[in-house]
C-alpha cells in the first residue's frame, strides 16, 4: 500500500508508516508518476487533483486537510469511482482568532469603537458564523448574507448584499469559490460592486483570492473610494500585486485557517478518512501533544481603569498579533510560500487560560465568547 502526502501537512510523520508505503512531496511538484502506483493522497490545496495528474493511477482516495477543495476536479474524480473528501470546519476557530484580531487592529489603527459600528459577513457557513460570534462578541452589530442558507432555512436573519453594502462599515468575506451557477462566487466583489462602496468602508478577504477582483480593489484604493482593505488571500497567488499590498491596511499569506489547532484538525479529518477507505486501524488517531507558542499560555488581565473593548483587544492580541504576519508579507512578498510552509506556531483561544482581574461580568462573557477559558480572580 502506498499513500503519498504533502510534505507541509504537520503531525502526520510516523502516524501511517506501520501500514503503508508513505512519500512526502512538495504538493505543487507532485506529478503523475508520483501518484501512478499511490492508494491515496493526503493533501493541501496545491496539489491539483485533477485527470491530468489521477487518470491511470491506482489512487482510490483523496484526502484534502483543508476546507476548500476548488483544487479537485470532483466531477471527474467521482466519475472514475475515487472517493474524495475535505475537512469542513477544520480552521473555523482558527480564522475567527484572525477576523478577532484584524477587528481590534483596524479598531486601534483608526480609533474605531468597534460597539457603534456593524460588520457584514458575507458567507455564513462553518467559518463565516464564528467570525460573526467574534464580531459579536466584540460589541458590533452584525449583519449576515448567505443566499443558500437563506433560500434552505428562509430569509429571516439574512439581508442581501445589497444591504450589506449599504449598512455596514467593514465586510469580511467566508465564501467558498464558486465557478458557475446560481452561487457563482468569481469576483462576486467585482468592479461593479466595489464602485457601489463607500469611501468609509472597509473590504475583507481570507475564503478564496478569485472572489475579489484585485484590480478593482486596487483601483478604489488608490482613488480614496474605500477607506481600506485586508486581504490574505490573492489572486495568482503565490505571485502578488505589489502596489495592491502597498494600499492594505492588513495583508497576509493565506494563513488565517493555520492555526497548529486548525492544522491538527485537517490531519485528523485526513487520516480518519483515509483510515476508512483503506481499512487501517487509525479512526480514532488524534496528535498526542500539541506545540508550544511563544507565549504564555496561562496570562492575566487587570481590567481596573479599562474599557470592554480594550480588555478583549488584550485578550485577543496576547494570543495573535495579526500586524506581525503582515509585516512579514510586506517585507517579502516573494517569499509567500515559504512564509505559508514554514509558519510559526499560533494557537487558539480555546488554548489559554485567562486570570481576569477586576472584570465585569460582560467581559467575562464575551471572553468565553472568544474561546478562552476565563478564570475570575
Amino acid at each position: 500500500m502506498k499513500i503519498v502526502c504533502d510534505d507541509k501537512i504537520p503531525f502526520l510523520r510516523g502516524v501511517l508508516e506501520p501500514y503503508a508505503e508513505v512519500v512526502y512531496l512538495s504538493g505543487k511538484k507532485t506529478t503523475r508518476e508520483d501518484v501512478r502506483d499511490a492508494d491515496a493522497i493526503i493533501t493541501r490545496t496545491r496539489t491539483i487533483c485533477n485527470r491530468e495528474l489521477l487518470e491511470g493511477s491506482s489512487v482510490k482516495v483523496i484526502a484534502t486537510a483543508t476546507i476548500g477543495f476548488d483544487h479537485i476536479d470532483t466531477q471527474w474524480v467521482e466519475s472514475n469511482g475515487i472517493v474524495w473528501r475535505n475537512a469542513p470546519g477544520c480552521n473555523s476557530w482558527s480564522v475567527k482568532q484572525y477576523m478577532g484580531s484584524v477587528l481590534c487592529t483596524l479598531a486601534a489603527k483608526y480609533g474605531f469603537d468597534l460597539s457603534k459600528m456593524t460588520l457584514g459577513v458575507v458567507g455564513v457557513g462553518n467559518v463565516g458564523s464564528k467570525v460573526a460570534c467574534a464580531a459579536s462578541a466584540l460589541g458590533m452589530k452584525v449583519l449576515l448574507n448567505d443566499p443558500p442558507r437563506a433560500r434552505k432555512e428562509g430569509a429571516e436573519g439574512f439581508v442581501s448584499l445589497d444591504e450589506i453594502i449599504r449598512s455596514c462599515d467593514i465586510i469580511t468575506v467566508h465564501v467558498p469559490l464558486n465557478k458557475e451557477g446560481e452561487d457563482r462566487t468569481v469576483h462576486l466583489f467585482d468592479e461593479g460592486r466595489i464602485a457601489s462602496m463607500r469611501s468609509d468602508q472597509i473590504l475583507c478577504n481570507s475564503s478564496r483570492g478569485q472572489v475579489v477582483d484585485n484590480k478593482a480593489l486596487k483601483q478604489a484604493l488608490k482613488e480614496g473610494r474605500l477607506k481600506g482593505g485586508v486581504l490574505d488571500v490573492w489572486e495568482g497567488e503565490p505571485d502578488l500585486d505589489r502596489e495592491l499590498i502597498s494600499l492594505l491596511d492588513i495583508t497576509t499569506a493565506h494563513i488565517a485557517g493555520y492555526s497548529a489547532d486548525g492544522k491538527a484538525n485537517g490531519t485528523i479529518a485526513s487520516v480518519r478518512t483515509v483510515s476508512e477507505i483503506l481499512g487501517l486501524p487509525l479512526a480514532d488517531w488524534k496528535p498526542s501533544q500539541m506545540p508550544a507558542p511563544e507565549q504564555s499560555l496561562d496570562f492575566s488581565i487587570d481590567a481596573v481603569g479599562k474599557t470592554f473593548q480594550q480588555v478583549l483587544s488584550e485578550a485577543i492580541l496576547h494570543t495573535y498579533e495579526v500586524e506581525q504576519d503582515s509585516f512579514r508579507l510586506r517585507e517579502h512578498p516573494e517569499l509567500f510560500e515559504t512564509l505559508r510552509g514554514d509558519y510559526q506556531i499560533r494557537r487558539e483561544p480555546s488554548a489559554f487560560t485567562l486570570h481576569l482581574k477586576a472584570g465585569t461580568a460582560e467581559m467575562e462573557k464575551a471572553l468565553r465568547q472568544l474561546d478562552f477559558n476565563v478564570v475570575t480572580d
